[in-house]
């Protein structure tokens, strides 16, 4: 933002006032340059020194000087945040005179728009709230909620009234028919800048009868394949319902119980999801499908080490628009592409 000194008026000679024009860049965006004072030779001088120091603190000398049309700018090295500087600007006239202009001004550095919200904490889609905070002073932020019946419950702005950096704020938003599907959030901090999150929290979870396979095998068989056939006409009226709305994905997640050793758990019920999915994508399941194996790391019901329990040798089959968290995992999930 570029302004001009009023300031001809506190310099002791008309012929110093028609000699310079000075005016000021007091905000800048960081990283896309800084505050500056620009001094524009209207007339011919000797040369001049801009004496300026930020804050109180040693002051700093520039010199210059140019023919009547060249502006001289000098940027003001500052950190990110606002500034006071305070000088003066003295001019050189050929005919060996000096006059002196006073500068007294506020600048301002403005770094990048920081939004921190914790998901497991702060998101509450249920309770139909996010918190967050900014790490600087807030004006504003839009909230526009989508449900994944088409409906968009909330698309408004909302005011703060500049609360501090590190401010723990909140949002809320009406109830709606249906689940959410996606929660936009774009933050505008009083200095301008702004920065926003989606969140594609919406995820179906399909019913099934559980595939048995043979002992450390993961091949599905023709007589469990009639199990999966339910499961696909749910996934298929899912996709019909849905498909129009985002980018939904399949997801397939294998487990087993803690019989046998941890890794070739893993590795099994990795092999046996991807054997789901394939039949699922051979049978005319055309969005993305996605697979992992959780091995004995994601009990349904917590048991001892090299203990059978039916109820942990389970898939789930879940369509969502981004991955699905799994809880008590020790390992980041690597969902594979089919």
């Amino acid at each position: 933002m570029k302004s001009a000194f009023l300031l001809a008026a506190l310099l002791p000679a008309l012929a110093l006032a028609d000699s310079v024009n000075v005016s000021l860049t007091n905000k800048a965006l960081k990283g896309k340059g800084l505050p500056a004072v620009h001094v524009e030779i209207l007339e011919p001088i000797a040369g001049f020194r801009l004496t300026l120091a930020r804050d109180g603190g040693k002051p700093q000398e520039w010199k210059g000087g140019g023919r009547p049309g060249v502006t001289r700018t000098i940027e003001l090295n500052q950190p990110e945040g606002a500034s006071k500087w305070a000088g003066e600007l003295v001019i050189n006239l050929p005919n060996g005179t000096t006059g002196t202009m006073p500068l007294e001004f506020d600048t301002e550095l403005v770094g990048p728009l920081t939004m921190t919200m914790d998901k497991d904490k702060d998101v509450d889609i249920p309770g139909r709230k996010l918190r967050f905070s900014l790490n600087q002073p807030i004006a504003k932020v839009h909230l526009r909620v989508l449900m994944d019946t088409g409906a968009t419950v909330v698309d408004d702005d909302i005011t703060f009234n500049g609360e501090p950096a590190g401010t723990k704020l909140e949002v809320t938003w009406p109830e709606g028919k249906g689940q959410v599907l996606k929660v936009e959030l774009r933050a505008w901090a009083k200095s301008g800048v702004f920065n926003g999150v989606e969140l594609t929290p919406w995820r179906i979870d399909i019913p099934h009868e559980e595939v048995n396979f043979a002992s450390g095998k993961w091949d599905v068989s023709p007589e469990e394949a009639v199990k999966l056939e339910s499961s696909l006409k749910l996934i298929l009226e899912a996709i019909e319902k849905f498909g129009s709305l985002a980018e939904i994905k399949l997801y397939i997640a294998g487990h087993t119980d803690t019989v046998g050793p941890t890794a070739s758990n893993r590795t099994l019920s990795l092999n046996r999801a991807r054997s789901i999915g394939t039949w699922f994508r051979k049978k005319g399941v055309r969005i993305p499908v996605r697979y992992e194996g959780f091995g004995e790391d994601a009990l349904l019901v917590a048991t001892n080490d090299e203990q059978e329990e039916a109820k942990n040798r389970r898939a789930e089959y879940i369509i969502a628009i981004d991955d699905p968290s799994t809880k008590n995992v020790p390992f980041q999930p690597k969902w594979q592409r089919l």
